[in-house]
């Protein structure tokens, strides 16, 4: 729901890049901290049709400032909380892991012991009243509507109501005979029995509660545990119904197959299955099943992530509005239906997540579970009551995570999903509205610890985050679970045990955001290798992050996807094949390419992209309202672009494929190998190695080098992997791909300041004008090996160049005509950085230079 602009997260432990303005050296023992200055981010709120956008306050980075954070003596007075004093925890909240990692968190040890012990005491209290966490998320086992013995069970917990029915067609929606008992813990309860071995209630059947509360004012809820929900599709603007949902088993869908096995780094596919047709109206669960995932399997993609599964009334609010939690969005289908779309991407190799969203819920009273808040004290309510219990600016309701009933109600959504449809994990929306009391809301992060650990946190919230990733991954081991969070929250992706909040992932939501600033904002000359770079690297260490160029918020009205913000209306008539490409054509494909590859490769340990995105989806999202008249024309997918033969958008969706097989076949996603050794301002060129891998960014409107220097890790070989330029690719073919490419040793053994850019050696390439390509090393022959060891002395035959083609203008840079740039170099791995002072890379009469410079040949 957030769009992110400007502030990165975190700075990484021992970032393979630095930051564009310099920074002191880092210990491999200490976190980076951002000093940084506020810039205003764009909050898009989904809920309100015609609301662009709602602003928050976030930063932009300065100079890094390395080494532990002073104390604050704000945190003495954390959330003091009379029932749990921080002093007296046991020996279990002493050896805090994450403090190990990020010494730079020890002044904030009082704060990780609270919420640990408030994790435990929370914990030990639901086993012990119970029976285990695990089974108190099978509260829809008990409560809603259930087969028992001999007749339908129907529970409901509504402490604030004095009377209550239930009604339905069963009953002519009558309650007068179906009233209802309560107990001591405000749950209602009734048992309808068996007629004539049939049930009352017949599958399908439209059900509502009916209570009354204090003032005496009877009213017509949907039960908040209901398993699907329908509105009369003959009435307009009509209000939603229950539906009691049990039906036979020659009815009930059978999961045929198993999960797929984890992958090693998720490759996402985010995808919205109502707007996911061709035509302008509401694609089905089937559908999207048998014409839209096999398109995603062929991409390569592993993952596929979905939204607005949860049923919410208003569509517009692409599902972040939720009004019935354990039903499916009825728009799409029944639960059979959804059933059989996951089941058929677990038999494409799919794994399937859910976007959940438990950061609040849609303040629809008819529809939704704010209808059970009726006024009663925040012990009654899901919800906190009075101004906490609500967000200002999505217009929604907050849930009290301290309640019992809450922890049941939220736990159980997870399980449930995870048991009845067997998703395979979840995205988790808006978890900073949840972190903070402020809900991020006007707040500048700067990176400092003291915004993260002050009685701004909401350490309720935050437990159960704790609970939720526990149960999660003990249902399910191999469970993935994200997090979308634009503060930077440390801990966030380490496990409990730790004193961390459990996610696998979080989102890297400040690269779309660089990426829109670029290409709102700045010529291509102005792009700045530096910036990028670290834009891309900036997280923390040992905390994973998934990378992506543009998501559903950046496609959303108002905005533009990449491809549109690259080439805008000339899309409309410079797509085809037939005719030759405009230079604005041929440098939005080119650029589409790079963004996306590069972000892909730097930015993190997984990668998603939005549903049409890989092929360049041009315009926008816009759902049907009242100020489109209703249209569904820009609520759909022009799946017809890609297929056509003679369009452009096949060689984006190609390269899209590509960069995907790549990552199978080396997978450099899951590795930690990730080293920039170059940010070439001047010729606008970056390399870096991630995993096995060599890669070289020519982000220049103009130059092509022959003969560019590029430093690696290990001698031999090396061949080209993936050419952007390749003509499948709708490129121009100017890198050679049967060209062998060997090493040359750089420096004094031993002397590690006397390599080429911190690289101990080197090979030269042919770098066409905005291309990138990325190389592996591979086997030699004895002849390679004597071929390669040739002293450079005696010739140039350090490589095999291939001849560039002079196409659309470009610049043949070689030796002299070439500036040399000052480079940033990274240290040999991610787990130590070091500044690096750039100096002329040669060797005279044995004075030893420092090295950063880019070199090319003569």
């Amino acid at each position: 729901m957030y769009s992110f602009s400007g502030f990165p997260q975190t700075a990484i432990l021992g970032s393979p890049s630095f930051p564009p303005n310099g920074c002191r050296k880092a210990s491999r023992d200490y976190c980076c901290l951002s000093t940084l200055q506020p810039t205003l981010v764009s909050c898009h709120c989904r809920k309100l049709l015609g609301k662009k956008g709602l602003n928050l306050f976030f930063s932009q980075p300065r100079p890094l400032i390395y080494g532990k954070v002073e104390y604050n003596s704000a945190i003495a007075t954390l959330l003091a909380d009379e029932s749990s004093a921080v002093t007296d925890m046991g020996e279990d909240t002493e050896d805090i892991g994450v403090l190990a990692m990020d010494p730079g968190l020890e002044p904030y040890k009082d704060h990780f012991k609270y919420r640990l012990k408030k994790y435990a005491e929370q914990k030990k209290l639901i086993d012990q009243y119970e029976g285990s966490l695990e089974e108190f998320a099978r509260g829809y086992l008990k409560f809603g509507f259930n087969r028992e013995e001999d007749g339908i069970v129907y529970r409901e917990w509504a402490p604030a109501a004095e009377e209550a029915q239930l009604i339905g067609d069963f009953n002519g929606w009558d309650g007068s005979n179906h009233t209802m008992e309560k107990n001591q813990f405000g749950v209602w309860s009734i048992k309808i029995p068996d007629s004539g071995g049939n049930p009352v209630i017949p599958h399908n059947s439209r059900v509502k509660f009916r209570f009354k509360h204090g003032n005496g004012v009877w009213v017509d809820r949907i039960p908040a545990w209901i398993k699907y929900a329908v509105v009369d599709p003959t009435r307009f603007a009509a209000p939603y119904d229950g539906v009691y949902w049990d039906p036979p088993p020659s009815e009930r869908y059978q999961f045929k197959h198993p999960r797929p096995p984890k992958p090693k780094s998720p490759r996402i596919y985010e995808a919205h299955v109502g707007m996911s047709s061709k035509e302008p109206r509401v694609n089905s669960y089937r559908e999207f099943a048998d014409d839209v995932l096999p398109h995603i399997r062929a991409n390569s993609y592993n993952t596929v992530q979905l939204m607005a599964v949860m049923e919410h009334s208003y569509y517009a609010s692409f599902g972040y509005h939720v009004t019935n939690f354990f039903a499916v969005s009825s728009r799409s289908g029944t639960p059979e239906d959804l059933k059989y779309l996951i089941d058929k991407a677990h038999s494409l190799g799919l794994q399937v997540l859910m976007d959940v969203v438990h950061s609040h819920a849609s303040n629809n009273v008819t529809d939704g579970l704010n209808g059970f808040d009726v006024g009663q004290c925040a012990q009654d309510s899901y919800f906190h009551t009075g101004d906490r219990g609500y967000h200002k600016l999505w217009d929604s309701r907050l849930f009290n995570f301290a309640n019992w009933e809450v922890l049941r109600f939220l736990l159980s959504n997870l399980r449930w999903w995870l048991d009845e449809f067997k998703f395979d994990g979840f995205r988790f929306d808006g978890v900073t509205s949840m972190l903070y009391h402020h809900h991020g809301i006007n707040m500048a992060y700067t990176g400092n610890y003291n915004e993260y650990f002050s009685e701004a946190t909401d350490v309720d919230a935050v437990v159960y985050l704790m609970l939720a990733n526990h149960v999660i991954h003990n249902v399910l081991p191999d469970a993935t679970v994200i997090a979308e969070d634009v503060s930077g929250m440390p801990a966030l992706c380490r496990p409990a045990s730790e004193g961390g909040i459990g996610f696998d992932y979080r989102l890297a939501m400040a690269i779309p955001d660089k990426w829109i600033d670029y290409l709102k904002n700045k010529k291509d000359s102005e792009w700045s290798m530096k910036e990028i770079s670290w834009t891309l690297t900036n997280r923390r260490y040992t905390e994973k992050c998934i990378s992506y160029a543009e998501s559903h918020d950046q496609a959303i009205v108002g905005d533009k996807t990449i491809a549109f913000l690259l080439m805008d209306k000339d899309m409309y008539s410079g797509m085809s094949c037939l005719t030759d490409a405009s230079p604005t054509i041929e440098r939005g494909i080119a650029l589409h390419k790079m963004i996306h590859f590069i972000t892909m490769v730097l930015g993190g340990e997984g990668y998603l992209n939005f549903m049409g995105n890989e092929f360049g989806h041009p315009e926008w999202i816009d759902f049907p309202g009242e100020g489109n008249g209703w249209s569904y024309e820009k609520c759909r997918r022009q799946w017809d672009l890609v297929d056509t033969e003679h369009l452009r958008y096949k060689f984006m969706n190609a390269f899209d494929r590509a960069m995907n097989l790549l990552d199978e076949k080396f997978s450099f996603l899951s590795s930690t190998k990730q080293i920039v050794s170059s940010t070439d301002e001047e010729n606008k060129v970056i390399v870096f190695e991630r995993g096995d891998l060599v890669f070289v960014f020519n982000f220049h409107p103009e130059n092509t080098y022959d003969g560019y220097k590029v430093g690696c890790d290990l001698p031999g070989k090396y061949k080209v992997s993936l050419d952007s330029d390749a003509w499948e690719f709708g490129g121009q073919g100017r890198v050679g791909h049967d060209v062998d490419h060997f090493t040359s040793p750089e420096g004094i053994p031993g002397v590690p300041e006397t390599n080429f850019n911190n690289r101990p050696n080197s090979f030269k390439v042919l770098s066409p004008a905005r291309t990138c390509v990325a190389y592996y090393k591979v086997e030699e022959s004895p002849q390679d090996i004597t071929y390669r060891k040739k002293s450079p002395q005696d010739s140039d035959a350090g490589d095999k160049l291939d001849l560039p083609k002079k196409n659309s203008g470009d610049k043949l840079v070689g030796g002299d005509e070439a500036a040399v740039a000052n480079v940033v170099a990274s240290g040999e791995s991610l787990e130590e950085s070091e500044s690096v002072d750039v100096g002329s890379n040669e060797i005279e009469d044995e004075e030893i230079e420092d090295v950063g410079d880019v070199g090319l040949d003569d």
